[in-house]
């Protein structure tokens, strides 16, 4: 099998079954909740098997919807499925914060500084924009839970913020660009 679109199973293979379970049971969480974190398990292992190491954004990531789904059973409240997305951001926020002082040079550059050289000036910049990017996600994400119904929110968090993130994404190659290292 195509290790690219083992990866694609793997990235969006859960979500693909939350959804599944989500409108099947009639747009209920308690059921839908079980298999994504069954899923999102199992692809935690494929990836093991097939990288033999788990990358550690999909893994922060597994525990947290582990630990959130898993909470949100037990005390039968959405509160916590909600507040996920609102946790992750402000803490991916703080790691590109703070996670200068612990490594002599931005995180972005030691996650990503191989594929994409750029000047020092030009982390900094990239990296301020990331940290206001989660931050500002983190604020939507509080605004919609918390003003529109429950579907709407499982739809906007998916079919939402997914294309928000690939936007900003793209309108990143313009600082890319100028401030790229020729090599």
């Amino acid at each position: 099998m195509n290790k690219s679109f083992l990866k694609f199973i793997t990235d969006f293979g859960p979500l693909i079954i939350f959804f599944f379970y989500y409108y099947l049971s009639d747009k209920n969480l308690k059921v839908a909740i079980p298999p994504l974190i069954i899923a999102t398990i199992i692809s935690l292992i494929i990836m093991w098997f097939l990288e033999k190491q788990i990358p550690k954004v999909p893994l922060l990531s597994g525990i947290l919807i582990t630990l959130f789904g898993g909470l949100t059973i037990y005390f039968n409240n959405p509160i916590f499925i909600y507040i996920k997305p609102t946790i992750i951001n402000i803490f991916f926020g703080l790691v590109l914060i703070f996670g200068r002082y612990f490594t002599n040079e931005p995180i972005l550059k030691k996650i990503i500084g191989k594929a994409i050289p750029l000047t020092d000036k030009g982390w900094s910049i990239l990296t301020k924009r990331w940290v206001y990017f989660f931050f500002a996600l983190a604020i939507l994400n509080e605004f919609v839970w918390r003003t529109q119904s429950e579907e709407f929110w499982v739809n906007f968090k998916v079919w939402g913020m997914l294309p928000i993130t690939f936007v900003f994404t793209a309108f990143q190659f313009s600082i890319i660009n100028k401030y790229k290292i020729n090599e």
